[in-house]
């Protein structure tokens, strides 16, 4: 089992060394000191096959450390790796000319540390196995006069057989650099026969460049007497022009007088292992989608910008992207399309920077740049207008024509934050702030949007606590038709009864509940409570209307809407045909072949349904088609400009013309003034809703206003 040293005199480095040095291979017995001479006291004793020390300790430091080792018996060949930080390279190079073998930087990366710890080890575990039997060789040659020189013959032999089976390079060069001895691992490399070197040069094998170096580092050794501890460098592999990592080691090998007769190399191809290595450290780092830096290496790279731009005194500004309604796409377009859409956004949006700026994904649909060199706020501004604008020509994915914008958040460091958590948290608010301000946009981060987070947090809890305590409750509002007078149908509509700010309406809060996965459990609650008060008010003789209920686009998104209208429909026992399901256009820009089929066969079972908020958003007649309706929806913001404002009045006159083309019934929302239920009327609307009408009322109330007869009911039918 191999022995591994570590010291260093800092507890925590010592541990983290140790256990990296453990992970290596399994059966690797690890013993770490905190003092160079306690190390040095216990080697006296056992002699191990790898050391890690670190270079800056109080009483020795790396250098005189590993002079001290060499001089130790049998230390020659052991290999000492130093650890030091990034300002301290000369220190490297210190302990190098002691006889170190490498260095690695302090951070360790793991990766490196346990991959070159491997490497050494391997070789150490080759020369000691080459010790072990050249030892045992020469034990046999001592036999008797008569058999000696038949022994040496087949100890010759077994010796080049021996040499043969290790998975290694291994030569001997004399004193003018010919060749003695030469194993059959050469072949594979440099196609050079075993049996045709003897008495050739360096030069002749390998050429001047590369015999160059070998003879220089063969001179050492035969001045010294002393091994060159291991170290990598490339070679070409003649014929197939290939570059190739070796890891190489010499030693002196001796005659009877003690006189070093030859040089013995021994090289590992390490080729595909440092090719692992880089590519196991290029996975650790990026994005396996796009291929950018990932959330890790931007980290590392923001880090060290902010440490350069406060050692230089500079600007450096953090902005993060997310794509607008990516999730529909997702779901229109099926996740293959979204993964192509992703990596066409990062080719993009890496057109859109300079050599001073950085991109990374840090996953889903959310980018992050580093821009470095900061002057003013209008470098970043200016970039976000780059990559917005970039977005205005559609992207190609799996043969689709796909349509998309994004969202930026903007943070300056140092305005806006000291450390890389702070600017990207920062960055994340200034983002939502873009995103509700209408997306499509960049916005620059302010300190207020902590106190809105802040606030939003409280409000998660509160609606968490909510729903716990039952703080829910439904009021109804009628919709009367404007030709009869009569109340037609009855929309449930959601309220928070707030313990300290008394009713909360649901513009406050339903965004946050769908973000926050609470809007199903709460839809699955209104739907029930609703279909069961209508059942009840149909059983006490109250004429049949309709009982319209809002449904969110996210209901549609998860595909459980069937089965909880179908459910909700036998455990009230109210008739499908009584139930119709506003939807919005969020359900139409999200919409897949599975909202379609959900639709489709709710239609079929009798329920009806209406496009609420219709001219808001971007309504399409092609969807209008597709969708299962019988109503459309005007939007209150129309028609409170009623009278005031010819365009919302075009508006509203185009949208009951298109409804009525189409088939359908328009519906007015908020209507709060007799002149606007007058105009609505002159227009040709079908119906309408509001506060003129009736405020939303709980069930108690709504049934008040029936018994009283103060709002007419429709017939049936």
């Amino acid at each position: 089992m191999p022995n591994v040293v570590v010291i260093d005199d800092r507890v925590t480095n010592r541990n983290v060394l140790t256990r990296l040095a453990a992970s290596v291979a399994e059966g690797i017995r690890v013993k770490s000191f905190a003092s160079p001479q306690a190390a040095l006291d216990w080697i006296q004793g056992t002699m191990p096959d790898l050391v890690i020390t670190d270079f800056k300790m109080p009483e020795m430091d790396g250098a005189d450390f590993t002079r001290v080792f060499r001089t130790m018996p049998g230390a020659l060949d052991v290999p000492v790796v130093v650890v030091t930080v990034y300002e301290e390279r000369s220190y490297c190079y210190q302990a190098l000319e002691a006889g170190a073998t490498d260095f690695l930087l302090s951070p360790v990366d793991h990766h490196e540390f346990r991959a070159r710890a491997r490497n050494l080890l391997t070789l150490r575990k080759q020369q000691k196995l080459l010790e072990q039997r050249a030892h045992e060789l020469s034990r046999e040659l001592v036999s008797s006069t008569e058999q000696h020189e038949a022994a040496l013959r087949a100890s010759e032999l077994r010796l080049r057989r021996l040499i043969d089976t290790v998975p290694a390079m291994i030569s001997a060069v004399d004193h003018g650099g010919r060749m003695s001895l030469i194993n059959s691992a050469h072949k594979e490399l440099y196609g050079i026969d075993p049996a045709t070197v003897s008495g050739r040069t360096l030069t002749e094998l390998h050429g001047e460049d590369q015999a160059a170096q070998h003879l220089v580092l063969n001179a050492k050794v035969f001045e010294t007497g002393e091994t060159v501890p291991s170290f990598e460098h490339e070679v070409i592999a003649p014929g197939a022009n290939q570059e190739r990592i070796l890891l190489t080691t010499k030693s002196p090998l001796f005659d009877d007088a003690g006189r070093v007769a030859e040089v013995v190399t021994v090289s590992l191809d390490i080729t595909e292992l440092k090719r692992a290595e880089a590519q196991m450290r290029h996975q650790a780092g990026h994005d396996s989608l796009t291929d950018l830096p990932n959330r890790a290496l931007f980290r590392d790279f923001l880090d060290h910008a902010l440490v350069r731009a406060r050692r230089n005194e500079r600007q450096a500004a953090v902005l993060l992207l997310d794509l607008d309604r990516f999730k529909g796409i997702n779901d229109a377009f099926g996740l293959p399309c979204g993964d192509l859409l992703l990596q066409a956004v990062a080719e993009r949006l890496q057109t859109c920077l300079r050599d001073t700026e950085a991109i990374a994904r840090l996953g889903g649909d959310e980018f992050a740049i580093l821009q470095s060199d900061v002057r003013n706020p209008d470098d970043p501004r200016a970039l976000a207008r780059r990559m917005i604008d970039s977005f205005g020509q559609p992207f190609e994915a799996n043969g689709e024509e796909v349509h998309t914008s994004a969202s930026i958040g903007i943070t300056m460091f140092p305005a806006d934050g000291q450390t890389a958590d702070r600017l990207l948290k920062n960055a994340e608010l200034a983002m939502y702030r873009a995103k509700s301000n209408g997306r499509n946009g960049s916005c620059f981060f302010a300190p207020q949007m902590n106190l809105v987070a802040r606030r939003t947090g409280l409000l998660e809890r509160e609606l968490r606590q909510a729903f716990m305590a039952d703080q829910f409750t439904v009021h109804y509002q009628p919709q009367r038709d404007l030709r009869t007078g009569r109340v037609v149908g009855v929309e449930a509509l959601l309220r928070w009864r707030h313990p300290r700010r008394g009713m909360v309406r649901p513009t406050e809060f339903i965004g946050l509940a769908e973000d926050i996965g609470l809007i199903g459990p709460l839809t699955e609650r209104v739907l029930d409570r609703a279909c069961r008060q209508h059942r009840l008010w149909l059983r006490s003789g109250m004429p049949a209307m309709r009982l319209s209920v809002n449904l969110s686009p996210v209901q549609f998104r998860e595909g459980s809407v069937v089965g909880l209208i179908e459910r909700t429909l036998a455990e009230t026992g109210l008739a499908a045909e009584s139930l119709e399901i506003e939807l919005t256009e969020g359900v139409m820009l999200d919409g897949s072949d599975a909202a379609m089929t959900s639709l489709r066969r709710l239609r079929k079972c009798g329920v009806g349904f209406s496009l609420d908020d219709f001219g808001t958003g971007y309504s399409s007649l092609a969807y209008v088609k597709r969708l299962p309706v019988q109503r459309l929806k005007i939007d209150q913001s129309f028609v409170h400009r009623l009278g005031q404002d010819g365009q919302d009045e075009a508006i509203v006159r185009a949208v009951i013309d298109l409804g009525h083309s189409l088939g359908l019934k328009v519906t007015a929302e908020g209507v709060e003034s007799a002149e606007q239920l007058r105009r609505l009327q002159e227009l040709g609307c079908d119906e309408a809703q509001g506060d003129l009408i009736s405020p939303p009322l709980p069930a108690e109330a709504f049934d008040a206003v029936f018994a009283s007869r103060t709002l007419p009911a429709a017939a049936t039918g």
